[in-house]
């Protein structure tokens, strides 16, 4: 989570930080589609690049254990969406593909951080019962 530090609010948690990134490099990639694109796929990248965060966030704010790992679950199925996204933007030949691989990489990361706070968010829910 963070080095030490007491979590006291979802920007302290450092898979939010890293998705907030990720956000931020899709928004930019959103902005450089083509205007057949703005309403379709442009769209369609903001949503899944916010819902990521956002539910991140939303877990984080109830208070059940159960129902933060819901949360995760869906922002990691945001997660997957924009992947999938990518992978378009990179077969339309709207994305080089070393731009492609560095932001898949971080993609990565954020899956992996996403699935290491899930783990620990149900372990801290068996530790409770």
């Amino acid at each position: 989570m963070t080095s030490g530090s007491p979590i006291k609010d979802f920007k302290d948690l450092e898979v939010w930080k890293a998705a907030r990134g990720l956000r931020h490099e899709m928004y930019l990639l959103a902005g450089k589609l083509p205007d057949s694109e703005k309403f379709g796929l442009a769209t369609q990248i903001r949503r899944a690049a916010v819902s990521v965060t956002a539910n991140i966030a939303e877990g984080f704010g109830r208070f059940g254990y159960q129902e933060n790992a819901q949360f995760c679950r869906q922002a990691r199925g945001s997660l997957y969406e924009l992947r999938d996204h990518l992978t378009t933007c990179l077969d339309e030949g709207y994305l080089k593909a070393e731009e492609s691989a560095r932001i898949e990489q971080l993609a990565h990361l954020v899956g992996r951080m996403l699935n290491g706070y899930l783990r620990s968010t149900l372990a801290m829910k068996r530790e409770a019962a």
